[in-house]
């Protein structure tokens, strides 16, 4: 498989011009798209799609945000604006089926477009994984570099609590043969890493230690030297932490989509 065949990544509006129809709709989001850390995911993610043979697109620059962060901050004037206009996008292309690494879009799309009218299967990465591994069109080969190494998983509050989405990641690393450890607060009572509580826009309190540290102290706590997470926000509070904590050069941390693609030499 060529370099380019692994970061192959049609349009909708390319593939309708051909009359084709994808499988799913890639949904990439903000962070996919623009920080320069989650693009990574966005291409080992893609290089998956691409290896097993899924049909799927992108919007492209017709792809705008969710509007989640305008709910959320209490806009929902913005939020509706934005929303119907993906929605008017995404059925005119008559789309059907939507994957997306980012949890809050997947939660977006999922339990608050139907409000509007916008209505579609929607998946989280993590899932969708699981589904290509146990229908064993990944073979994940023994784990690869990951085989025996000590991993632990961050939950995303949006993934986790939001929508009870636990135990596709952890089926995802267990895949790799690698040795998962839980940190003390995990699944419904894990410890947010701060950003859903928008202190990825702020300061801690006066006084307050910062959230994202606290939580990395506990993913460090169990002698990892990997750290699993499923969502960019968590990607980059974490990987602050780590940097807080000085240990960047001996613990990494990856989303799932980076472990899956490097198990398969991807």
């Amino acid at each position: 498989m060529t370099a380019e065949t692994n970061y192959r990544v049609p349009t909708m509006a390319d593939m309708v011009a051909k009359g084709e129809t994808p499988e799913v709709l890639f949904w990439v989001g903000c962070a996919g798209s623009f920080d320069d850390r989650y693009k990574k995911v966005t291409i080992a993610f893609v290089k998956i799609l691409n290896h097993v043979g899924i049909k799927f697109a992108v919007l492209g620059t017709e792809e705008a945000c969710t509007g989640d962060p305008a709910r959320r901050a209490g806009n929902e004037f913005l939020f509706q604006m934005q929303a119907m206009a993906n929605i008017q996008v995404l059925d005119g292309y008559g789309v059907k089926k939507i994957v997306t690494a980012c949890p809050h879009c997947f939660n977006t799309l999922k339990n608050e477009y139907p409000e509007l009218g916008g209505n579609y299967e929607v998946i989280h990465h993590s899932q969708f994984l699981q589904q290509l591994i146990n229908e064993g069109k990944v073979a994940l080969k023994g784990g690869g570099e990951f085989k025996g190494r000590r991993i632990t998983y961050h939950d995303s509050c949006y993934l986790g609590r939001a929508n009870k989405v636990y135990e596709a990641p952890r089926d995802v690393l267990q895949a790799l043969d690698a040795d998962l450890v839980e940190m003390k607060r995990s699944r419904s009572k894990g410890l947010c890493c701060g950003a859903g509580g928008a202190q990825y826009f702020k300061e801690p309190e006066p006084g307050r230690k910062d959230i994202n540290v606290e939580r990395t102290e506990e993913a460090l706590s169990t002698g990892a030297d990997t750290i699993a997470v499923a969502c960019p926000f968590c990607m980059t509070m974490m990987t602050d932490g780590i940097k807080n904590k000085d240990r960047e050069d001996s613990v990494k941390v990856y989303d799932l989509a980076e472990l899956v693609a490097q198990a398969q030499s991807l």
